[in-house]
């Protein structure tokens, strides 16, 4: 029994060890992979090529910020390679220690303090090597930049050397520029390699701008100094000269500080000349739009006088023969309104009219008169003169359109007077039909109120009768004497034909109804009572609508149809 229980004590020893040996063994190997895994990332993390990075910024000769930002990442990636990566060799070292020595729970914590101490370098590395990257882009633009400025610093001083006239009074001052833009580069270079980035920073800003300044300066110059030097003299040598041969060919101008504005242009472009000479070419550019404008004026004034001469050669003739003509045409416009107002009533002013237009003309004369010994002696301006003569033109087109106007209306008068003659003649014609038209319908009478009317159209036909045999006519009346005639000539019509048509149809009613006179009391009392109307009254609508009323209500739709076959056959008549 004793023995049998050493034998298990010895198993489960036996057993107990293999598993702790099975454990510390998957607790070892797992450590090691773990100690590789970091070794390969710390062996992947010493591959990058930083140093590489770090030297290619480091070449670039950075200035201001920029230098100041890469000696920051610098300084972080030194502090890696050298204390990170000692810290982390450490830490690698004691987890080996452990692992081999079975303090595999040490070992355990160990190597999650290098993971750790790993992956904090690993994300600092890239932070560096991204941070390195874009100060590289940075400073590659920026170099572009520089290297912008520097090719059009070269442009400006080869066209400042090749183009020398180009620039006028304007070089010297040029020249300096350029020349303190060259300082400035100079000053640079020697700042940044001396390690001043900050002022060196400053010192090439100060150049660029300058460059950029001066470039845009050099490019409004030539047209400026082209204008200053060339154009605006010429033109106002031409003004000059211009001005002193038409004072010879005896012009006048109304302006009389033509000269003193000339001598005010040429005192501008001298004063502008010295501004270019100090390269203020935002203030020459101002001056020269305020010259040009000032010449065109000049060249204005002249062309005026001289187009004014043109016109008032041209015109001077046709201006005195146009006045002449108008006061002919009114002179014996007014003959003929003397004459035609004996005969006809005038009712628009046209005598006034006329003698206003001849007021007109000869005021128009005494100004053209006034004007002529002006002319004669060179004591007025063409263009007064000019305007003078379109003033002419213009009152004179205006009273021969009103001279027309009159003259025709003149002739309207006689017109009008036989075209009512003829009216006349036409409304008597149409009033003795309407007379033989009723009579030929032989009614027993007519209405008091139709007679009534029948003589209105006659009393005022013979009223227009009357009018055109007065010794002086008045055509106004006449026309609206003409307009109620034919109005009432209209009516009568109408109520000629509404008389003949109301009796024509009572009749017609009559006859019809007669057959409902034996059966129907109504129908026979109708009849009685439209005779009455008819015969002695002469009532016809009143008659055709009391029988006609009666006949309805016997047999429905007989009126309309009765009086339908009656206007269908009268059409057809």
């Amino acid at each position: 029994m004793k023995n049998n229980l050493i034998i298990i004590v010895v198993l489960a020893i036996i057993i107990i060890a293999a598993v702790l040996y099975l454990v510390g063994y998957f607790m070892r190997k797992k450590n090691q992979m773990k100690l590789d895994d970091l070794e390969k990332r710390k062996e992947d993390l010493f591959d990058l090529p930083v140093i590489e990075e770090v030297d290619d910024v480091k070449k670039m000769h950075m200035v201001g910020q920029s230098q100041n930002t890469f000696r920051e990442w610098n300084q972080r990636w030194t502090e890696i390679s050298t204390r990170s990566f000692a810290e982390l060799e450490s830490q690698i070292f004691e987890v080996e220690n452990l692992n081999e020595t079975f303090r595999f729970m040490k070992a355990k914590r160990a190597v999650a303090e290098a993971d750790e101490t790993m992956s904090e370098m690993e994300s600092e590395v890239e932070i560096i090597r991204n941070g390195l990257k874009e100060l590289r882009e940075s400073e590659e633009r920026n170099s572009l930049e520089v290297q912008k400025a520097l090719d059009v610093y070269e442009e400006i001083s080869k066209l400042l050397h090749d183009e020398k006239s180009e620039f006028g009074s304007a070089y010297p001052e040029l020249q300096k520029q350029l020349k303190n833009i060259e300082i400035e580069f100079t000053q640079f270079v020697t700042l940044n390699t001396s390690g001043d980035p900050i002022e060196a920073r400053e010192v090439l800003e100060n150049a660029e701008r300058h460059t950029y300044e001066l470039d845009d300066v050099m490019k409004r110059i030539p047209p400026l100094y082209d204008e200053l030097n060339r154009t605006f003299p010429d033109q106002l040598k031409e003004i000059e000269e211009g001005y002193k041969r038409l004072i010879a060919d005896h012009y006048v101008f109304p302006e009389k500080n033509f000269e003193d504005e000339l001598r005010r242009v040429q005192k501008r472009v001298k004063n502008s000349t010295v501004d270019l000479e100090k390269t203020e070419v935002d203030a020459v550019e101002v001056a020269n739009r305020d010259t040009a404008n000032a010449i065109d004026a000049l060249y204005e004034i002249m062309e005026r006088e001289i187009n004014a001469k043109k016109y008032v050669i041209t015109n001077h003739k046709v201006v005195g023969d146009y006045i002449a003509h108008a006061l002919k045409n009114n002179r014996q416009l007014m003959i003929e309104l003397d004459h035609t107002s004996q005969s006809y009533t005038l009712n628009h002013n046209e005598l006034g009219r006329s003698r206003g237009f001849q007021t007109e003309i000869e005021e128009i004369i005494r100004r053209y008169e006034d004007f002529e010994p002006k002319m004669k002696e060179h004591t007025i301006p063409y263009s007064e003169v000019q305007a003078f003569f379109k003033d002419c033109y213009k009152i004179l087109d205006d009273i021969e359109n009103q001279q027309v106007e009159i003259d025709d209306s003149l002739k309207e008068l006689r017109k009008g007077e036989k075209v009512a003659q003829e009216k006349v003649d036409q409304y008597d014609f149409r009033l003795r039909n309407i007379k033989r038209h009723v009579e030929k319908q032989r009614l027993p009478g007519l209405p008091a109120d139709y007679l009534e009317f029948f003589f209105v159209a006659t009393d005022r036909i013979e009223e227009l009768s009357k009018a055109l045999n007065r010794i002086r006519i008045n055509m106004e009346e006449i026309k609206k004497l003409s307009d109620l005639c034919n109005e009432d000539l209209e009516m009568l019509d109408k109520k000629t034909n509404d008389l003949v048509n109301s009796a024509a149809l009572t009749e017609q009613m009559m006859q019809y109804a007669n057959r409902y006179r034996h059966t129907h009391e109504a129908i026979r009392l109708a009849m009685e009572n439209s005779l009455e109307l008819f015969s002695k009254e002469y009532r016809y609508q009143d008659a055709l609508d009391e029988i006609g009323t009666a006949l309805e209500r016997v047999e429905p739709g007989a009126f309309r149809r009765i009086e339908d076959l009656y206007f269908k056959n009268l059409d057809a008549v």
